[in-house]
């Protein structure tokens, strides 16, 4: 009885073979055939199932083994399908393998070595699929534990600093709604922020102000104006955060982590070069710090502070459109005059 769980492509345009190998692999699988490598592939785009396996012959009209071979292995989805060639006595079995082909088949037929490396490299593959949805499942679960930490730890902050409240949900919902702006809009920022998943930077923006943590309460605490000694202490917050987000993984192995040291490091620099901590202007800002730049100023702007009343939505505005090319990105400040009704209800709503 045939698994038709178990779909095999085979492909060979001499007639006999197709007919052997069917006969010996019938019982067991369920066959799929093609005469040359452009009707396998023509046949493959229309599957709503991947074969298991392709096992294939080299010398074929058309486009023969070889070249079927090297459209796979470009191909994101059918290269990861087992390949098992069927070879002659002068093709070259080395060349093969170290192309990446799976294993062989030597043409006289041999039943029991048909079926046997047929169910191998199914064995193999289905093992290889098994390992890594469990890969997957794993990672997302840890993915799922540093996500709960990271929000954690930004809550811990969220209430140090007493005059924060809502600020951390709002300024991520900041920055989303500026991330599909730019999207939307067809800004020249459009695929550099899909490429930099806005959700990600959103979650991202919750640890803009980790480095607070290390800030003594006698200054994150004051109920007034920072004298010119206790800012140059506030202003550290920056450089604390990068270290901090440094000591929780590897920076480059992830672009969540990536955009956290990215944000923490560089949303009070300023696009022309007169911010902190390095001064940098521009594009040489990250795009993510750009963005939260935008965010946490317009939020501390609405928002009452022990040392200041909160400025009406319109005030908020008008500080940040005269800030437009010398603290903050233009084409960002763009985005917010044309979503700056959204940015009004998510402070309304997240009070």
């Amino acid at each position: 009885m045939a698994d038709t769980d178990s779909t095999i492509l085979l492909i060979d345009d001499q007639e006999i073979n197709v007919m052997m190998l069917e006969e010996i692999l019938k019982d067991d699988y369920r066959i799929i055939t093609a005469t040359n490598g452009k009707e396998a592939l023509e046949k493959l785009r229309t599957l709503a199932v991947l074969p298991k396996i392709i096992l294939t012959d080299v010398v074929m009209p058309e486009m023969n083994g070889r070249q079927m071979f090297e459209v796979l292995k470009a191909d994101k989805v059918f290269k990861r399908i087992p390949v098992i060639f069927i070879t002659a006595e002068n093709d070259s079995e080395t060349e093969l393998l170290a192309a990446g082909a799976m294993d062989f088949i030597n043409k006289p037929f041999k039943p029991e070595i048909v079926k046997l490396r047929v169910r191998n490299q199914i064995k193999l593959k289905d093992y290889s699929d098994s390992l890594e949805e469990m890969v997957a499942e794993k990672t997302a679960e840890a993915t799922q534990t540093l996500d709960n930490a990271l929000q954690g730890l930004a809550n811990v902050i969220e209430h140090r600093d007493l005059e924060s409240g809502e600020h951390v949900k709002r300024t991520q919902l900041y920055v989303l709604a500026l991330c599909d702006c730019l999207i939307v809009n067809g800004t020249k920022y459009a695929q550099e922020v899909f490429d930099l998943k806005p959700n990600i930077i959103m979650k991202s923006m919750a640890l803009h102000d980790v480095g607070k943590i290390a800030i003594p309460d006698r200054i994150l605490l004051k109920p007034g104006r920072l004298d010119p000694e206790e800012y140059e202490i506030m202003k550290t917050h920056t450089t604390r955060g990068k270290e901090i987000i440094g000591e929780l993984g590897d920076i480059n192995a992830s672009l969540y982590l990536k955009h956290c040291e990215d944000i923490c490091y560089g949303h009070h620099e300023r696009w022309d070069g007169k911010g902190y901590p390095r001064q940098i202007k521009e594009t040489d800002i990250p795009l993510t710090a750009r963005l939260a730049s935008l965010a946490d100023v317009y939020d501390a702007l609405v928002c009452a502070r022990v040392y200041k009343a909160a400025f009406s939505y319109d005030e908020a505005i008008k500080i940040i459109v005269d800030g437009r090319g010398t603290q903050f990105d233009p084409v960002i400040t763009d985005a917010l005059m044309q979503i700056q009704g959204r940015f009004r209800e998510i402070a309304e709503h997240y009070q």
